[in-house]
């Protein structure tokens, strides 16, 4: 059966941002939900390991999901098994819609939708995450020391992350499948210099093989000669491209060249009582860590959001 729930803040997306998010807002004594299509942690959920996380040496993706999603409902959040597709306006009211038919109303709305990298799509990719595919370099980069490193990509982030990977792979290959890369010329020439990185050039990855514990190695294709050949490599990590999931507000929203919405110090969009926090949000970098900042700083502005509403609202004796 269809409902119409009333909440102070309805956070969509449960990924680490979202979850701080929620803790705060729980801990603020605001009836606050959180909804989440899948389970509760996003990306992290999937990850094997988490190194990079202050307090934690070592610690699986799930595992750390699961920590912060059951410290943030010992203040009372709640958790919600909905996908949200819509949210709107409605006077003081923001309102998320799911696939259910469910409405949740708020007096605000944090997003923390998050985003998905752009897959090859090719065989053994998804059998090997976690295994030696990796989309984030800063993130893995440390578990493939003195091992040969694959990156896909030729744009900015690919051969920048291709160079970062170099403090700790033995050799890096670049797989692009064009006869230049597309990245910045100054990008290009600090590649070029690198003594540890070789541009396999016109490639495309066929398959992505391993012995069931891990990458072994990849098949490729010369696009303009046709020629196959293997690639022995412990690792690949894919730069093709970033998707944020920004576009789920009715009214339009500032967004920037890339599709992530701009907020200011405070978390807030250009639509009030709307914030958003982690990587669906544009900066410089997407982790663990700057998600839950994110998420503090946007439950903490929504809480003084609420406050000024509700002393509008409040009658005049």
């Amino acid at each position: 059966m269809v409902e119409e729930k009333k909440y102070d803040i309805v956070i969509v997306g449960g990924g680490p941002g979202g979850l701080t998010a929620g803790l705060y807002g729980a801990r603020a004594m605001r009836k606050t939900v959180v909804l989440e299509k899948y389970l509760p942690g996003g990306q992290i959920a999937n990850t094997e390991e988490v190194e990079d996380y202050p307090g934690f040496e070592h610690i699986s993706g799930s595992d750390l999901a699961t920590k912060m999603a059951n410290h943030a409902k010992k203040f009372g959040l709640e958790v919600e098994s909905e996908e949200v597709v819509e949210v709107s306006v409605d006077g003081d009211d923001r309102v998320a819609r799911c696939a259910s038919g469910n409405l949740y109303r708020a007096k605000a709305v944090i997003l923390s939708t998050g985003g998905s990298p752009v897959k090859l799509n090719v065989p053994g990719e998804q059998d090997y995450t976690g295994k030696g595919v990796s989309y984030c370099a800063i993130c893995d980069g440390a578990f493939f020391r003195d091992q040969v490193i694959a990156v896909v990509g030729g744009g900015d982030a690919a051969v920048e992350e291709a160079i970062f990977l170099t403090k700790f792979g033995s050799k890096v290959y670049i797989i692009h499948r064009r006869d230049q890369l597309r990245a910045q010329k100054i990008i290009q020439q600090r590649a070029f210099d690198n003594s540890k990185i070789e541009v396999v050039w016109d490639s495309v990855v066929e398959s992505i093989n391993g012995n069931n514990k891990q990458v072994t190695d990849l098949s490729l294709k010369n696009v303009k000669s046709g020629v196959k050949s293997t690639l022995a490599v412990g690792a690949v990590f894919i730069f093709i491209g970033f998707r944020p999931n920004s576009n789920i507000t009715r009214e339009p929203m500032r967004q920037d060249q890339g599709g992530y919405i701009i907020t200011n110090e405070r978390m807030e969009t250009s639509i009030k009582g709307i914030y958003a926090c982690g990587d669906v949000r544009s900066q410089l970098v997407r982790q663990i860590t700057n998600a839950v900042g994110d998420g503090t700083t946007a439950a903490v502005a929504a809480e003084k959001y609420i406050e000024e509403l509700e002393d509008k609202l409040a009658p005049r004796i």
